[in-house]
C-alpha cells in the first residue's frame, strides 16, 4: 500500500517520543507535527533528520483504512490502547 498523499493521520494521531526538528521533546497524541505543511505533506520526507520512527512507519490497510478519516480513527484508537 502507498500512503494517501495529504492524509497526515500518522503525523497527527499518535504520540511520538523521539525528537523531531522543531519539536525536540517529540509530540503528544492528537497534536499536529510541526513538520507537516499546509497540504499534510511531511517537510522532512526523504531527509536524514526525519525521525526513525517516522521513517519506519509503513502504510497498511489495517491501520490506514480506506479513507483519511478512517486512518485518523484507527490510529487514534491504537494510541488509546497503548
Amino acid at each position: 500500500m502507498d500512503c494517501r498523499l495529504g492524509c497526515g493521520a500518522c503525523c497527527i494521531a499518535p504520540s511520538i517520543s523521539s525528537p523531531i526538528p522543531g519539536m525536540e521533546n517529540g509530540k503528544p497524541a492528537g497534536v499536529r507535527c510541526i513538520q507537516l505543511d499546509e497540504n499534510n505533506l511531511c517537510k522532512l520526507f526523504g531527509k536524514p533528520e526525519r525521525p526513525k520512527v517516522c521513517h519506519d512507519f509503513k502504510p497498511d490497510p489495517d491501520v490506514c483504512g480506506k479513507s483519511n478519516p478512517e486512518a485518523m480513527a484507527v490510529i487514534t484508537e491504537l494510541e488509546l490502547l497503548t
